[in-house]
């Protein structure tokens, strides 16, 4: 895979004008992560909604463009899903983006977001891609464990 098919109309469309990137008012939770490979930081929130979805998702920091659009990407997809369902998808994702799955059909959960998969044959920006999925999925473990 060739760096330049990453780096798509698609992807630097997200690292431009990326539409979750701003500080949440009142979210329900917020989680820092940070990349300390290369020093991608993000502040990930969410506010739920009466239904337990996510009503609302955005982040702020800074990071490399694949740190960033995985950020906004993530952010798009886990609106409307809930907690339980968010987590299952940061699983996924990190299991493609390591190689370990490759299910097309199971994959296509994971819509937009599939653009990241060929991160898998770059092992040093794995970290970078997956930076904000990691960090959802902690928040809302933690926010699950404190709830039992």
């Amino acid at each position: 895979m060739a760096i330049t098919d990453l780096y798509n109309a698609e992807f630097m469309d997200h690292v431009a004008h990326p539409d979750y990137k701003y500080e949440m008012e009142d979210p329900t939770c917020s989680h820092e992560g940070v990349n300390p490979s290369c020093g991608d930081e993000l502040t990930f929130s969410i506010r739920l909604a009466d239904d337990g979805t996510i009503e609302e998702a955005a982040f702020t920091g800074h990071g490399c463009a694949i740190s960033q659009a995985s950020a906004d990407i993530m952010s798009d997809l886990m609106v409307g899903k809930t907690p339980e369902e968010a987590i299952s998808l940061c699983k996924l994702f990190k299991g493609m983006i390591t190689g370990e799955e490759t299910d097309e059909e199971k994959l296509g959960e994971l819509e937009d977001a599939t653009i990241l998969k060929d991160i898998s044959h770059m092992p040093a920006r794995v970290k970078c891609a997956e930076l904000a999925w990691r960090t959802l999925e902690e928040m809302l473990e933690e926010r699950t464990k404190d709830r039992d």
